[in-house]
């Protein structure tokens, strides 16, 4: 167990981090609700407790694994292949998780996906995966989310948070960390604006991404390789609400990095 500070909470109030024991191999057609609430359970799982499950055993329940050597590439995907130096194949599934690539240097591949997520290869990734594999993002990571937020919540006897994350990469910034890309039983952002800070001057552009910040957390924990894909936070205040990832992500014409600028880098 790991016990970590609360962001905003009363001096002394903790937020601890509990991994679960950890879950045999999962294939498609698991019960992953089940096996994570009975996980969940053995630690004492409590009204207000959020889960932050690893996205790649959720993708393996669901069938999302595809074999590389059953595409069919396409021209375009060629093309690709020949550009970055990336297996035509893989390239295919790429293009396929795709609304559009956003950024293409050498082999590295920026794509939204048809969720709206903007991340490495569209999520597609081949670590954690059998060989001549690799490992999609659920179709819908927030429904997802909502089947194990139902059968936690059931366990408990009260509202349970989840939080479906993927290691991303950031804009400026070295490394990956884990973001939430599926959401359900709480709100995944905390809009401060409209609020004081410590001087007293009001707040007017202050959103606080609660839903990333819980899967930072948890990805201290639970290592790509562990066997122990999720983990349980307690002690943290939050919304009751649906929820969605769909609030972490910004709109594309809010987006500086995605957009056109002059000459002398202003937004067009």
């Amino acid at each position: 167990m790991s016990a970590l500070r609360a962001l905003g909470a009363a001096p002394g109030d903790e937020v601890h981090v509990m991994v679960l024991a950890a879950l045999p191999e999962v294939v498609r057609g698991d019960d992953l609700p089940a096996m994570l609430t009975d996980a969940a359970v053995a630690v004492g799982l409590a009204p207000g407790d959020v889960l932050a499950v690893a996205q790649k055993v959720v993708s393996k329940a669901e069938g999302r694994v595809v074999r590389l050597a059953d595409v069919a590439p396409g021209a375009e995907a060629r093309h690709l292949a020949d550009e970055t130096g990336k297996d035509p194949a893989l390239c295919e599934v790429i293009l396929g998780e795709s609304r559009k690539v956003v950024r293409r240097r050498r082999s590295l591949l920026v794509c939204e996906t048809h969720h709206g997520l903007v991340c490495a290869n569209a999520g597609v990734d081949a670590s954690n995966a059998p060989d001549g594999t690799v490992v999609l993002l659920p179709l819908d990571p927030d429904a997802s989310a909502r089947r194990i937020q139902r059968a936690l919540s059931q366990a408990a006897g009260g509202r349970v948070g989840v939080v479906i994350t993927d290691t991303h990469g950031r804009a400026f910034r070295r490394g990956l960390v884990n973001v939430a890309v599926g959401v359900a039983g709480f709100d995944p952002v905390m809009d401060h604006r409209g609020g004081r800070d410590g001087e007293g001057r009001m707040l007017v552009a202050t959103d606080q991404a609660l839903g990333d910040e819980i899967a930072a957390a948890a990805g201290m924990l639970i290592g790509k390789s562990s066997g122990r894909p999720a983990a349980l936070v307690r002690g943290l205040v939050t919304a009751p609400a649906p929820g969605t990832a769909r609030d972490l992500v910004r709109r594309e014409d809010q987006d500086v990095f995605r957009a056109r600028v002059d000459d002398d880098g202003v937004v067009m």
